[in-house]
């Protein structure tokens, strides 16, 4: 589904990513872990098409988009949540998640995997809420706002960057349940997180970036191999 070959990326002249290489299957989920400063952002605003590569390339289902704009990589099935969300305050959560169904609807990809009541179905507090102007909404219900915004611009990959930072244990738990949802739906996830507790919950391997390079995989089946052994967690996680 994506594959990532040789990617560079950074700001100016500097490089951040040193070539990356990963994949995420159809309907698999995928983390991306490392400690604060790895590259974990700037790895998922050059595959949300926020930061244009220095080199390699980003496939999605076969088609090269390492160059293709942000707002056109939802027609290749790819939806971020970005760590800041990018919501419109100033709007309600209805109108919120009315633009991203007119821009699923445009995309015009297939047949919609979700619906406005289907979003309103898995997150009950966006319902409940939808009157209300985003920025009266806590972090956690603005999160669960952002993530059903995701899913109604229809993708099969949902992209996440540290999706439960500053959040309740309370919140976490419910939009852990909700993402455990979607994978059964056979949403595929790549979740890049600091988090290794939350990683090996949500996830079924991992890659552990380190100074702008993957310089470990966690294989299906190894996490706890890996949880297991605090050495391992310090060399290359710092906790």
């Amino acid at each position: 589904m994506l594959k990532i070959q040789g990617l560079s990326a950074g700001y100016g002249n500097l490089p951040v990513l040193h070539g990356v290489d990963m994949h995420v299957g159809s309907g698999e989920a995928v983390a991306v872990v490392g400690a604060n400063g790895a590259g974990k952002t700037t790895l998922v605003r050059t595959l949300s098409g926020l930061m244009k590569p220095m080199g390699g390339s980003i496939h999605k289902d076969g088609a090269d988009i390492t160059l293709v704009p942000g707002h056109r990589r939802l027609e290749h099935g790819i939806a971020v949540v970005l760590e800041n969300r990018n919501l419109f305050t100033e709007l309600s959560v209805r109108d919120n998640l009315r633009l991203a169904e007119h821009a699923g609807q445009r995309a015009q990809r297939s047949q919609a995997r979700f619906t406005l009541e289907e979003v309103f179905d898995l997150f009950k507090v966006v319902r409940e809420r939808q009157g209300a102007h985003v920025g009266l909404l806590s972090g956690g219900q603005q999160q669960m706002v952002a993530i059903a915004r995701a899913l109604l611009l229809q993708p099969d990959l949902l992209i996440m960057d540290e999706l439960t930072t500053g959040l309740a244990p309370v919140i976490v738990k419910e939009i852990l349940a909700i993402l455990n949802q979607l994978r059964q739906r056979g949403m595929a996830i790549l979740l890049v997180e600091q988090s290794v507790a939350i990683a090996s919950e949500m996830t079924d391997r991992a890659y552990v970036l380190s100074v702008g390079k993957v310089i470990h995989e966690v294989p299906a089946g190894g996490w706890q191999a890996m949880l297991s052994d605090p050495s391992l967690v310090r060399a290359y996680l710092h906790g």
